[in-house]
């Protein structure tokens, strides 16, 4: 019997990007609590597949979500280009 995900929302591009960019976000703010060179690598890793994400959205209707998603991605991608590693 096939499995269907009952949540639209995994199948939204805008979701996809925004989520992807939420993730991103999260290992950012973890790098910066804890700039060791394998965080800072794991968050710039989040960061490059929530570009693609992003990028991906970009066909949608809604262009003010992936603008916002589009935003705080280049925040946070700022915010890690500014990280040191400790080690």
């Amino acid at each position: 019997m096939a499995r269907y995900d009952s949540s639209l929302q995994s199948q939204n591009p805008i979701s996809q990007a925004q989520n992807s960019v939420e993730t991103a976000h999260n290992a950012v703010t973890q790098a910066q609590s804890h700039p060791s060179g394998q965080m800072i690598n794991q968050a710039g890793r989040a960061v490059q597949r929530a570009e693609l994400a992003v990028e991906q959205a970009y066909d949608s209707d809604n262009k003010e979500a992936v603008r916002q998603a589009d935003e705080q991605l280049a925040a946070d991608e700022a915010a890690l280009n500014s990280l040191k590693p400790t080690e």
